[in-house]
């Protein structure tokens, strides 16, 4: 099987390539941002005409933390409709029969009932603060799920739950919490800094997944025959911020005073996919959270050693 990666140079990408690298029979196909604006449907039209990819997994995203969504909604919903439309559009009219559609869990509405099941989508309003991220993936999820009734193509979609790992972005306002708090340890450790402040209450409810474990759903979703046509992945586990926050500094090492600025926003009080459809297929995630955190901030050091680091 010849499998383009969309996003390859992104952590989800990146995890996917470590994945399928390892896979028999399977060749990865991958283009840098320079090499293929994904922007551009005749450019990506042209790129599937050439390679004739049997499969694509469509990672590629703009992704950011809470004040990136609400900073530049615009940006957010345009670049992920682009994306989504010229990737998915593109591989049926040129002949590719199979694509996975990555997607977020902020796609249920902010007050979905707990854990959030697939059938809770367009059920209620969304989270206001990354409404616009939401809207495109809703989009791109949408577009295989009509693809796939119309034209008989599987095209499917998976909704990740918050995800971390190797190649994260520890950028200082835009990242995700996970990523940020690694940072924040870090450099207050290195400072001898003796407090850190913590955006929020410490009170919402979030699920977090290793980036690893989603690139395995991915290859387990690929073999399936009738996957559904938008299915959750995540770990089945909730921590508060505020506990992820104390399992951050316990990996990092940072033995200061933790202090909560309230007045910065929480997001959704609470998110937890429902994974018992994926469980029923047979898949659940392997790497547990105080595990995974340590892996990544050992991968946070050997980037920043290494110069790769992005930030």
């Amino acid at each position: 099987m010849k499998l383009f990666i969309a996003g390859h140079q992104g952590m989800v990408g990146a995890a996917l390539v470590r994945r399928f690298a390892a896979e028999p029979g399977v060749a990865v196909l991958v283009r840098s941002r320079r090499e293929l604006n994904l922007a551009d449907a005749a450019a990506v039209r042209a790129f599937y005409a050439e390679e004739k990819p049997d499969a694509a997994i469509i990672a590629a995203a703009r992704v950011g933390g809470i004040h990136a969504n609400n900073t530049y909604p615009a940006e957010f919903l345009f670049d992920n409709l682009a994306t989504a439309a010229n990737t998915i559009d593109g591989a049926y009219r040129e002949g590719v029969r199979h694509v996975l559609f990555l997607g977020s869990s902020c796609i249920y509405p902010k007050q979905a009932p707990q854990p959030m099941r697939e059938d809770a989508l367009l059920t209620s309003p969304l989270e206001p603060t990354n409404e616009a991220y939401a809207i495109a993936k809703i989009a791109g999820l949408k577009l295989c799920q009509y693809y796939r009734r119309q034209y008989g193509v599987l095209f499917h979609s998976a909704m990740p739950t918050n995800l971390y790992g190797p190649g994260d972005n520890y950028h200082r306002e835009n990242s995700h919490v996970l990523p940020a708090l690694i940072r924040k340890f870090h450099e207050a450790k290195l400072a001898g800094h003796p407090e850190v402040t913590a955006w929020g209450t410490g009170s919402p409810r979030r699920e977090f997944l290793f980036v690893d474990d989603l690139a395995d759903a991915c290859a387990f979703l690929l073999r399936q025959p009738n996957p559904p046509d938008w299915i959750n992945i995540g770990s089945g586990v909730e921590v508060t911020i505020r506990e992820l926050t104390v399992t951050v500094a316990s990996a990092i090492g940072y033995t200061g005073r933790i202090v909560w600025d309230a007045s910065k926003p929480d997001g959704s009080p609470r998110k937890l996919l429902d994974v018992s459809r994926l469980a029923d297929l047979g898949w659940r995630a392997k790497v547990g959270l105080s595990d995974g955190v340590a892996r990544t901030y050992a991968s946070f050091q050997a980037e920043a050693a290494a110069g790769r680091l992005r930030t």
